[in-house]
């Protein structure tokens, strides 16, 4: 939001309405949301008491800091900052002191504890908290497409997605894919099975972003007899047979190599130790760059 397009909002607790209303102005190098977040939490304690915020965001020099003093000082108001740029918060501190205006700033005394306590000076960039929370959103963004894309729902994920893992059933493509995803990448997983022909989508995305994951046919069917026990099936079946499993595991392997992509054992890996490979091997190839 540009400086001379200041925002407000009325912040009322309480009923009362023969309180009078005051103004607090909300002044920031950057957006301002951390300020008024605490401006709020304060107001909360005052019941009965109207108070109105009026946002001065992007504050870049000196005349942003003149106009802010210039209004405050004619609404009788207080100015709550969050500036992280010493000259420019020197400067408000000045001017404010000059004029008697109250100026709070609700960053610098913590940060002046974090530089005592871990030895080192701040970077003093303003926005690094939404740069923060365009990781949350890219997190997000991530773990949505896992969940949309998981088990081979939709095959038109496959282009879109960093990373697509391939593999017969328990071999930890769902988990995996989660896993990922909170590193931010999209991961979409297909399962293989021997009477389902795969998505031909998988021999056209590139080679590199796909990834096969093998286990033992014995661990297999050790993983699998307990997920038909957890879901009270205790008679025999075909899917944690040592000639089914094998069945699959071949059909796998065939298809991994006719994509040509690379293949990792599970079978004793955890999952993170199987996310550390795939990330070490794609990033060595460059593949998130």
């Amino acid at each position: 939001m540009p400086f001379g397009m200041a925002a407000s909002i009325t912040y009322r607790i309480g009923r009362s309405i023969l309180t009078k209303k005051e103004m607090v102005y909300v002044v920031s190098d950057s957006v301002g949301e951390t300020a008024e977040l605490m401006v709020k939490a304060v107001t909360s304690q005052f019941l009965g008491q109207d108070v109105e915020i009026k946002h001065f965001s992007y504050v870049e020099d000196k005349q942003d800091i003149n106009n802010v003093i210039t209004v405050a000082k004619y609404k009788h108001s207080i100015i709550a900052y969050t500036i992280v740029l010493p000259a420019l918060k020197q400067y408000l501190d000045q001017r404010a002191g000059e004029e008697g205006i109250i100026a709070v700033d609700l960053m610098h005394p913590l940060m002046d504890a974090f530089t005592r306590k871990f030895n080192i000076e701040p970077n003093r960039q303003p926005g690094q908290m939404r740069k923060l929370d365009e990781n949350y959103f890219k997190r997000v963004e991530a773990i949505e497409f896992a969940v949309k894309y998981d088990d081979g729902q939709e095959v038109r994920g496959l282009r879109q997605a960093d990373i697509v893992l391939i593999g017969v059933s328990r071999t930890s493509k769902t988990p995996l894919s989660m896993y990922l995803a909170n590193k931010k990448f999209k991961v979409a997983n297909v399962p293989l099975i021997p009477e389902i022909p795969p998505p031909q989508e998988l021999f056209t995305i590139p080679r590199n972003k796909c990834i096969g994951l093998v286990i033992t046919p014995e661990k297999l069917n050790g993983i699998r007899r307990e997920r038909l026990k957890n879901l009270g099936l205790t008679t025999p079946a075909n899917y944690a047979s040592l000639d089914r499993i094998l069945e699959e595991l071949n059909c796998a392997e065939s298809i991994m190599k006719k994509i040509g992509c690379p293949i990792i054992d599970v079978s004793n890996k955890a999952i993170e130790e199987t996310a550390d490979v795939i990330l070490a091997m794609f990033n060595k190839r460059g593949s998130f760059a």
